[in-house]
Protein backbone atom coordinates (compact mmCIF):
# COMPACT_ATOMS: atom_id res chain seq x y z
CA UNK A 1 0.00 0.00 0.00
CA UNK A 2 1.39 3.49 -1.09
CA UNK A 3 0.66 6.86 1.00
CA UNK A 4 0.50 10.04 -0.07
CA UNK A 5 3.37 10.45 1.88
CA UNK A 6 5.65 8.20 0.02
CA UNK A 7 4.26 9.65 -3.37
CA UNK A 8 4.61 13.12 -2.18
CA UNK A 9 8.96 12.67 -3.02
CA UNK A 10 8.86 11.60 -6.63
CA UNK A 11 8.95 15.10 -8.25
CA UNK A 12 11.73 16.55 -5.74
CA UNK A 13 14.59 18.23 -6.85
CA UNK A 14 17.81 16.61 -7.35
CA UNK A 15 20.19 17.08 -4.08
CA UNK A 16 23.05 19.62 -4.81
CA UNK A 17 25.18 21.61 -2.67
CA UNK A 18 24.21 24.34 -4.43
CA UNK A 19 20.60 25.54 -5.53
CA UNK A 20 19.62 25.40 -8.73
CA UNK A 21 16.83 28.37 -8.49
CA UNK A 22 15.81 28.83 -11.58
CA UNK A 23 14.57 25.11 -11.48
CA UNK A 24 13.27 25.31 -8.37
CA UNK A 25 10.67 28.11 -9.21
CA UNK A 26 9.55 26.11 -11.61
CA UNK A 27 7.71 23.92 -8.73
CA UNK A 28 5.86 26.98 -7.46
CA UNK A 29 3.03 27.69 -9.60
CA UNK A 30 2.46 31.23 -7.83
CA UNK A 31 5.39 32.56 -8.58
CA UNK A 32 4.31 32.97 -12.04
CA UNK A 33 1.72 35.19 -11.12
CA UNK A 34 1.18 38.71 -12.54
CA UNK A 35 0.76 42.06 -9.92
CA UNK A 36 -0.23 45.41 -11.15
CA UNK A 37 1.26 43.54 -14.68
CA UNK A 38 4.46 42.92 -13.31
CA UNK A 39 5.68 39.44 -12.11
CA UNK A 40 5.38 38.69 -8.43
CA UNK A 41 8.55 39.27 -6.40
CA UNK A 42 7.30 37.69 -3.44
CA UNK A 43 9.27 38.46 0.01
CA UNK A 44 7.10 37.79 2.93
CA UNK A 45 8.19 34.57 3.42
CA UNK A 46 8.17 35.02 7.30
CA UNK A 47 4.69 35.66 7.18
CA UNK A 48 3.52 32.63 5.49
CA UNK A 49 5.89 30.57 2.16
CA UNK A 50 4.59 29.41 -0.97
CA UNK A 51 3.61 25.90 -1.57
CA UNK A 52 5.54 23.62 -3.87
CA UNK A 53 3.36 21.24 -6.32
CA UNK A 54 4.30 17.98 -4.14
CA UNK A 55 2.60 19.89 -1.28
CA UNK A 56 -0.91 20.29 -3.32
CA UNK A 57 -0.78 17.35 -4.95
CA UNK A 58 -0.85 15.22 -1.91
CA UNK A 59 -3.16 17.18 -0.64
CA UNK A 60 -5.09 16.72 -3.70
CA UNK A 61 -4.52 13.11 -3.71
CA UNK A 62 -5.39 12.44 -0.47
CA UNK A 63 -9.06 14.64 -0.93
CA UNK A 64 -9.57 12.59 -3.88
CA UNK A 65 -8.76 9.14 -3.34
CA UNK A 66 -8.19 8.44 -0.10
CA UNK A 67 -10.79 11.15 2.27
CA UNK A 68 -11.28 9.42 5.51
CA UNK A 69 -11.37 9.91 9.05
CA UNK A 70 -8.38 8.42 10.94
CA UNK A 71 -7.91 6.17 13.76
CA UNK A 72 -11.77 5.33 13.34
CA UNK A 73 -12.65 3.26 10.67
CA UNK A 74 -11.28 -0.23 9.44
CA UNK A 75 -12.70 -0.02 5.81
CA UNK A 76 -10.17 0.77 3.19
CA UNK A 77 -10.27 4.35 3.06
CA UNK A 78 -9.79 5.12 6.82
CA UNK A 79 -6.91 2.66 7.37
CA UNK A 80 -5.52 4.18 4.23
CA UNK A 81 -5.88 7.66 5.46
CA UNK A 82 -4.45 6.74 8.98
CA UNK A 83 -1.26 5.29 7.69
CA UNK A 84 -0.65 8.45 5.83
CA UNK A 85 -1.45 10.43 8.82
CA UNK A 86 1.08 8.27 11.22
CA UNK A 87 3.36 8.17 8.37
CA UNK A 88 3.37 12.12 8.61
CA UNK A 89 4.08 11.65 12.11
CA UNK A 90 7.03 9.47 11.77
CA UNK A 91 8.14 11.92 9.24
CA UNK A 92 7.96 15.18 11.42
CA UNK A 93 10.20 12.98 13.87
CA UNK A 94 13.02 12.23 12.34
CA UNK A 95 12.90 15.92 10.61
CA UNK A 96 13.52 17.62 14.22
CA UNK A 97 15.48 13.78 15.37
CA UNK A 98 12.91 13.45 18.21
CA UNK A 99 13.34 9.73 20.05
CA UNK A 100 9.92 8.43 19.07
CA UNK A 101 6.75 9.39 17.38
CA UNK A 102 5.26 9.90 20.50
CA UNK A 103 6.74 12.96 21.14
CA UNK A 104 4.99 14.58 18.21
CA UNK A 105 1.44 15.95 18.51
CA UNK A 106 -0.37 17.62 15.71
CA UNK A 107 -1.71 21.31 16.22
CA UNK A 108 -3.25 24.05 14.43
CA UNK A 109 -0.15 25.92 14.48
CA UNK A 110 3.26 27.02 16.60
CA UNK A 111 0.87 29.54 18.52
CA UNK A 112 -1.62 25.99 19.77
CA UNK A 113 2.01 24.54 20.67
CA UNK A 114 2.59 27.55 23.23
CA UNK A 115 -0.91 27.50 24.57
CA UNK A 116 -0.32 24.07 24.99
CA UNK A 117 1.78 23.90 27.02
CA UNK A 118 1.09 26.65 29.00
CA UNK A 119 -2.21 25.35 29.91
CA UNK A 120 -1.11 21.68 29.75
CA UNK A 121 2.55 21.61 31.62
CA UNK A 122 1.86 25.26 33.58
CA UNK A 123 -1.05 25.88 34.74
CA UNK A 124 -1.33 22.62 36.90
CA UNK A 125 2.56 23.58 38.19
CA UNK A 126 2.92 27.20 38.64
CA UNK A 127 2.09 29.42 42.09
CA UNK A 128 2.08 32.90 42.72
CA UNK A 129 4.94 34.24 42.64
CA UNK A 130 6.94 31.78 40.62
CA UNK A 131 8.06 33.41 37.53
CA UNK A 132 8.38 33.00 33.37
CA UNK A 133 11.17 33.97 30.95
CA UNK A 134 11.10 34.93 27.85
CA UNK A 135 12.82 37.60 25.61
CA UNK A 136 12.32 41.46 24.50
CA UNK A 137 12.12 39.78 20.74
CA UNK A 138 9.00 37.61 21.55
CA UNK A 139 6.41 37.12 18.81
CA UNK A 140 2.49 37.56 20.63
CA UNK A 141 2.61 34.25 20.22
CA UNK A 142 5.05 33.55 22.61
CA UNK A 143 3.93 36.60 25.19
CA UNK A 144 0.77 36.36 25.75
CA UNK A 145 0.07 33.13 26.56
CA UNK A 146 2.46 33.24 28.95
CA UNK A 147 0.81 36.59 30.01
CA UNK A 148 -2.71 34.77 30.32
CA UNK A 149 -1.07 32.10 32.76
CA UNK A 150 0.32 34.33 34.84
CA UNK A 151 -3.56 36.04 35.44
CA UNK A 152 -4.66 32.45 35.86
CA UNK A 153 -1.43 31.16 38.57
CA UNK A 154 -0.10 34.77 40.24
CA UNK A 155 3.19 34.01 38.40
CA UNK A 156 5.34 36.79 37.33
CA UNK A 157 6.52 37.02 33.60
CA UNK A 158 10.09 38.42 33.25
CA UNK A 159 11.79 39.59 30.13
CA UNK A 160 15.13 39.42 29.18
CA UNK A 161 16.99 42.64 27.21
CA UNK A 162 18.40 42.64 24.10
CA UNK A 163 20.34 45.32 22.85
CA UNK A 164 20.63 47.63 20.05
CA UNK A 165 22.04 45.64 17.06
CA UNK A 166 18.57 43.27 18.25
CA UNK A 167 20.47 40.58 19.65
CA UNK A 168 19.78 38.63 23.45
CA UNK A 169 21.96 40.32 25.99
CA UNK A 170 22.88 36.55 27.93
CA UNK A 171 24.12 38.31 31.12
CA UNK A 172 20.93 40.18 31.33
CA UNK A 173 18.90 37.10 30.68
CA UNK A 174 20.99 34.68 33.13
CA UNK A 175 20.58 37.24 35.94
CA UNK A 176 16.49 36.72 35.68
CA UNK A 177 17.37 33.01 36.17
CA UNK A 178 16.24 32.33 40.01
CA UNK A 179 15.24 29.66 42.67
CA UNK A 180 11.80 30.69 41.16
CA UNK A 181 11.75 30.42 37.70
CA UNK A 182 10.34 27.31 36.66
CA UNK A 183 10.27 27.50 32.54
CA UNK A 184 12.15 29.83 29.54
CA UNK A 185 10.50 30.12 26.50
CA UNK A 186 12.85 31.86 23.90
CA UNK A 187 12.32 32.03 20.18
CA UNK A 188 14.66 30.62 18.11
CA UNK A 189 14.76 33.46 15.50
CA UNK A 190 13.22 36.42 15.35
CA UNK A 191 10.32 36.47 13.06
CA UNK A 192 10.86 40.51 13.30
CA UNK A 193 14.39 41.62 13.27
CA UNK A 194 15.64 37.83 12.15
CA UNK A 195 18.14 37.05 15.09
CA UNK A 196 19.18 34.01 15.18
CA UNK A 197 18.97 33.60 19.00
CA UNK A 198 22.21 31.43 20.90
CA UNK A 199 19.71 29.15 22.22
CA UNK A 200 22.42 26.95 23.62
CA UNK A 201 23.66 28.82 25.50
CA UNK A 202 20.54 30.32 26.85
CA UNK A 203 19.47 26.54 27.31
CA UNK A 204 23.09 25.67 28.88
CA UNK A 205 22.03 28.53 31.71
CA UNK A 206 18.92 27.39 32.44
CA UNK A 207 19.46 23.48 32.59
CA UNK A 208 22.57 24.18 34.89
CA UNK A 209 19.42 25.62 37.66
CA UNK A 210 17.30 22.61 36.58
CA UNK A 211 14.86 25.03 34.90
CA UNK A 212 13.23 23.29 31.40
CA UNK A 213 13.34 25.45 28.26
CA UNK A 214 10.62 25.89 25.27
CA UNK A 215 11.48 26.64 21.84
CA UNK A 216 9.43 28.79 19.37
CA UNK A 217 11.31 26.83 16.44
CA UNK A 218 8.29 28.73 14.06
CA UNK A 219 10.82 30.74 11.84
CA UNK A 220 13.95 28.20 12.03
CA UNK A 221 12.46 25.56 11.14
CA UNK A 222 12.81 26.91 6.97
CA UNK A 223 16.10 28.13 7.52
CA UNK A 224 18.23 25.68 9.91
CA UNK A 225 18.55 22.01 10.47
CA UNK A 226 16.61 21.36 13.59
CA UNK A 227 17.60 18.06 16.42
CA UNK A 228 16.06 18.46 19.40
CA UNK A 229 17.70 15.60 20.89
CA UNK A 230 21.16 17.42 20.22
CA UNK A 231 19.24 21.11 21.47
CA UNK A 232 17.62 18.92 24.72
CA UNK A 233 15.05 21.37 24.68
CA UNK A 234 12.13 20.15 26.62
CA UNK A 235 9.29 21.45 23.95
CA UNK A 236 9.65 22.94 20.77
CA UNK A 237 6.57 24.12 18.59
CA UNK A 238 6.55 24.43 14.55
CA UNK A 239 4.49 25.68 11.89
CA UNK A 240 3.30 24.22 8.56
CA UNK A 241 3.02 27.24 6.32
CA UNK A 242 6.52 28.83 7.35
CA UNK A 243 8.24 25.31 5.73
CA UNK A 244 6.15 25.58 2.87
CA UNK A 245 3.51 23.04 3.76
CA UNK A 246 -0.41 24.09 4.18
CA UNK A 247 -1.69 26.89 6.81
CA UNK A 248 -3.35 25.18 9.38
CA UNK A 249 -1.20 22.46 10.86
CA UNK A 250 1.78 22.88 13.46
CA UNK A 251 3.84 20.25 15.48
CA UNK A 252 4.33 20.35 19.13
CA UNK A 253 7.24 18.51 20.50
CA UNK A 254 7.85 17.08 23.87
CA UNK A 255 9.92 15.29 25.89
CA UNK A 256 7.90 11.82 26.64
CA UNK A 257 8.23 11.67 30.19
CA UNK A 258 6.74 15.30 30.48
CA UNK A 259 3.85 15.03 27.96
CA UNK A 260 3.30 11.47 30.06
CA UNK A 261 3.02 13.68 32.93
CA UNK A 262 0.66 16.73 31.30
CA UNK A 263 -3.00 16.44 31.37
CA UNK A 264 -4.97 17.43 27.63
CA UNK A 265 -6.63 20.54 28.19
CA UNK A 266 -8.64 20.07 25.54
CA UNK A 267 -11.28 17.27 25.01
CA UNK A 268 -13.44 15.01 22.82
CA UNK A 269 -12.90 12.54 19.91
CA UNK A 270 -10.05 10.35 19.71
CA UNK A 271 -8.16 11.70 22.72
CA UNK A 272 -10.11 8.65 25.07
CA UNK A 273 -9.61 5.17 26.21
CA UNK A 274 -13.06 5.04 27.29
CA UNK A 275 -15.55 7.07 28.60
CA UNK A 276 -18.56 7.22 30.89
CA UNK A 277 -20.62 9.97 32.90
CA UNK A 278 -18.64 8.88 36.35
CA UNK A 279 -15.09 9.27 34.63
CA UNK A 280 -12.98 9.49 31.39
CA UNK A 281 -9.57 7.28 30.49
CA UNK A 282 -7.19 9.33 28.26
CA UNK A 283 -5.88 7.91 25.52
CA UNK A 284 -1.99 6.80 25.12
CA UNK A 285 0.46 9.56 23.70
CA UNK A 286 0.41 11.32 21.49
CA UNK A 287 -3.40 10.83 20.77
CA UNK A 288 -4.60 12.17 23.96
CA UNK A 289 -3.58 15.56 23.02
CA UNK A 290 -4.95 15.59 19.72
CA UNK A 291 -8.70 16.22 20.18
CA UNK A 292 -11.35 15.86 17.41
CA UNK A 293 -10.52 15.45 13.70
CA UNK A 294 -7.23 16.35 12.95
CA UNK A 295 -6.51 18.17 9.96
CA UNK A 296 -5.23 15.21 7.88
CA UNK A 297 -5.11 16.78 4.40
CA UNK A 298 -2.63 19.47 6.23
CA UNK A 299 -0.57 16.72 8.13
CA UNK A 300 0.62 15.19 4.74
CA UNK A 301 1.05 18.32 2.85
CA UNK A 302 3.60 18.83 5.91
CA UNK A 303 5.30 15.67 4.90
CA UNK A 304 5.79 16.34 1.34
CA UNK A 305 7.26 19.80 2.76
CA UNK A 306 9.54 18.42 4.70
CA UNK A 307 10.42 16.12 1.84
CA UNK A 308 11.25 18.58 -0.53
CA UNK A 309 13.27 20.77 1.70
CA UNK A 310 15.07 17.85 3.03
CA UNK A 311 15.48 16.66 -1.06
CA UNK A 312 16.85 20.43 -1.46
CA UNK A 313 19.39 20.27 1.43
CA UNK A 314 18.97 22.91 4.72
CA UNK A 315 22.53 23.33 4.48
CA UNK A 316 22.51 24.06 0.98
CA UNK A 317 19.08 26.48 1.58
CA UNK A 318 21.28 28.42 4.33
CA UNK A 319 23.92 29.44 2.40
CA UNK A 320 22.15 30.32 -0.48
CA UNK A 321 20.21 32.54 1.70
CA UNK A 322 22.65 33.84 3.53
CA UNK A 323 23.56 35.26 -0.05
CA UNK A 324 20.58 36.88 -0.12
CA UNK A 325 20.53 38.36 3.01
CA UNK A 326 24.11 39.76 2.36
CA UNK A 327 22.89 41.42 -0.74
CA UNK A 328 19.33 42.93 0.69
CA UNK A 329 21.47 44.00 3.70
CA UNK A 330 24.25 46.29 1.35
CA UNK A 331 22.22 47.10 -1.35
CA UNK A 332 19.28 48.42 1.37
CA UNK A 333 22.21 50.67 3.34
CA UNK A 334 23.42 52.11 0.53
CA UNK A 335 20.03 53.92 0.72
CA UNK A 336 20.44 57.29 2.50
CA UNK A 337 17.41 57.05 4.17
CA UNK A 338 16.66 53.86 4.47
CA UNK A 339 17.43 52.51 8.56
CA UNK A 340 17.50 48.38 9.29
CA UNK A 341 16.11 47.81 12.23
CA UNK A 342 18.05 44.49 13.63
CA UNK A 343 21.48 44.32 12.82
CA UNK A 344 22.50 41.11 14.87
CA UNK A 345 25.81 38.77 13.84
CA UNK A 346 23.74 35.94 13.15
CA UNK A 347 20.44 36.28 11.20
CA UNK A 348 18.34 34.06 9.18
CA UNK A 349 17.11 35.43 5.25
CA UNK A 350 15.02 38.44 7.58
CA UNK A 351 15.51 42.49 6.75
CA UNK A 352 13.43 45.39 8.72
CA UNK A 353 14.14 48.54 7.69
CA UNK A 354 12.43 51.91 7.58
CA UNK A 355 12.19 54.61 5.24
CA UNK A 356 13.01 58.10 6.97
CA UNK A 357 10.60 59.73 4.54
CA UNK A 358 7.82 57.28 4.56
CA UNK A 359 5.49 55.69 6.99
CA UNK A 360 5.76 51.71 6.45
CA UNK A 361 2.69 51.03 5.13
CA UNK A 362 3.16 53.85 2.46
CA UNK A 363 6.36 51.88 1.62
CA UNK A 364 4.55 48.59 1.31
CA UNK A 365 2.22 50.62 -1.04
CA UNK A 366 4.33 51.81 -2.97
CA UNK A 367 6.36 48.53 -3.42
CA UNK A 368 2.81 46.45 -4.07
CA UNK A 369 2.43 48.56 -7.33
CA UNK A 370 5.81 47.28 -8.28
CA UNK A 371 5.02 43.90 -7.86
CA UNK A 372 6.64 42.90 -4.44
CA UNK A 373 5.13 41.68 -1.51
CA UNK A 374 6.74 42.92 1.84
CA UNK A 375 5.36 42.69 5.09
CA UNK A 376 4.48 46.10 6.82
CA UNK A 377 3.28 46.71 10.52
CA UNK A 378 4.45 45.76 13.97
CA UNK A 379 4.62 41.87 12.35
CA UNK A 380 2.84 40.57 15.86
CA UNK A 381 6.01 41.57 17.80
CA UNK A 382 4.69 45.30 19.10
CA UNK A 383 7.28 44.94 22.49
CA UNK A 384 10.00 45.06 19.57
CA UNK A 385 8.78 48.22 17.84
CA UNK A 386 8.47 49.67 21.16
CA UNK A 387 12.29 48.70 21.61
CA UNK A 388 13.73 50.46 18.69
CA UNK A 389 11.29 53.59 18.79
CA UNK A 390 9.44 53.03 16.01
CA UNK A 391 5.58 52.47 14.77
CA UNK A 392 6.38 49.40 12.26
CA UNK A 393 8.99 48.53 9.91
CA UNK A 394 8.90 47.35 6.23
CA UNK A 395 10.26 43.84 6.37
CA UNK A 396 11.65 41.52 3.90
CA UNK A 397 11.98 37.98 4.20
CA UNK A 398 13.53 35.77 2.00
CA UNK A 399 13.43 32.27 0.53
CA UNK A 400 15.42 29.77 -1.27
CA UNK A 401 13.44 30.35 -4.38
CA UNK A 402 14.24 34.17 -4.53
CA UNK A 403 16.75 35.79 -6.47
CA UNK A 404 19.43 38.17 -6.70
CA UNK A 405 17.44 39.81 -9.51
CA UNK A 406 14.30 40.41 -7.07
CA UNK A 407 16.55 41.62 -3.96
CA UNK A 408 17.81 44.01 -6.70
CA UNK A 409 14.10 45.06 -8.08
CA UNK A 410 13.33 45.70 -3.94
CA UNK A 411 16.17 48.27 -3.65
CA UNK A 412 14.56 49.58 -6.93
CA UNK A 413 11.36 49.94 -5.80
CA UNK A 414 12.79 51.76 -2.02
CA UNK A 415 14.65 53.94 -4.02
CA UNK A 416 10.71 55.27 -5.72
CA UNK A 417 9.47 55.34 -2.30
CA UNK A 418 12.52 58.13 -1.26
CA UNK A 419 11.78 59.78 -4.81
CA UNK A 420 8.10 59.86 -4.09
CA UNK A 421 7.78 60.44 -0.47
CA UNK A 422 10.93 62.52 0.24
Amino acid sequence: MTSAVSQSTRKSPPATGRLDVRRIREDFPILDTKVNGRPLVYLDNAATAQKPRIVLEAMDRYYREQNANVHRGVHHLSVVATKAYEDARLRVQRFIGAECPQEIVFVRSATEAINLVAQSYGRPRLRAGDEIVISAMEHHSNIVPWQMLCGQTGAILRVAPIDDAGELMLDGYEALLGPRTRLVSLCYVSNALGTINPVGEAMELAHARGIPVMLDGAQAAPHLRLDVRALDCEFLAITGHKLFGPTGIGVLYGKRSLLEAMEPYQGGGDMIKSVTFEKTEYNDLPHKFEAGTPNIAGTIGLAAAIDYVERIGLEAVAAYEDGLLRRATEVLSAIPQVRIIGTARHKAAVVSFVVDCAHAHDVGTVLDLEGIAVRTGHHCAQPVMDRFGVPATARASMAFYNTMEEIDALADGVRKVVKMFG
